[in-house]
């Protein structure tokens, strides 16, 4: 299973799994139909860079007993061989739990710096996020808030720590927001 799609099933799972115990998902405010479908989301992965190949955008939207879920993503590469640079791209819509990206987003203002790497919270755009890089391996992580409701994930590898502004600069994060 690729990281990513390993990150976003935790993500969902622990979307999913924050209701107040004793609760059936029927008892629940009807905030899970909002979720856009997958096909909305699909165009807003850009094509590969120069230079880069990227596989074909995957995506889909998932209905788990009454929770929802949409997700994309897209998977680049430069070059060939094990050692390559690699980005994926991935979009989750989190319309079914305002709470969860309320905590989430609080989660992200801390930073720290060591010889092995950072984590940070940081600004692009005007747009909350979380930004890790471990200097081994050169292997970044970048997670995004759009418009309370869009995680927008870039992960490199073999790249160094500002490709990871520089591809989520590649997503049309205005119009994204814009999607209803």
């Amino acid at each position: 299973m690729r990281l990513h799609h390993f990150v976003f099933l935790a993500l969902a799972s622990v979307i999913g799994g924050i209701t107040p115990r004793g609760v059936d998902a029927q008892e629940l405010p009807s905030l899970v139909d909002n979720v856009v479908d997958f096909t909305k989301l699909l165009p807003l992965l850009p094509a590969a860079p120069a230079g880069w190949t990227a596989d074909k955008p995957e995506g889909s939207t998932t209905d788990a007993g009454g929770f929802k879920l949409t997700n994309v993503h897209r998977d680049y590469r430069k070059g060939e061989g094990e050692g390559a640079p690699t980005t994926s791209l991935s979009i989750l819509d989190s319309a079914a739990n305002p709470d969860y990206v309320e905590a989430t987003t609080a989660a992200w203002k801390f930073s720290t710096t060591s010889t092995e790497g950072y984590s940070k919270s940081v600004t692009l755009d005007g747009n909350a996020g979380f930004e890790t890089f471990e200097n081994d391996g050169k292997h970044g992580t970048l997670w995004l808030m759009i418009a309370k409701r869009y995680f927008v994930q870039v992960e490199t590898q073999g790249q160094d720590a500002a490709a990871l502004q520089d591809w989520a600069k590649r997503v049309d994060l205005k119009k994204l927001a814009q999607i209803k």
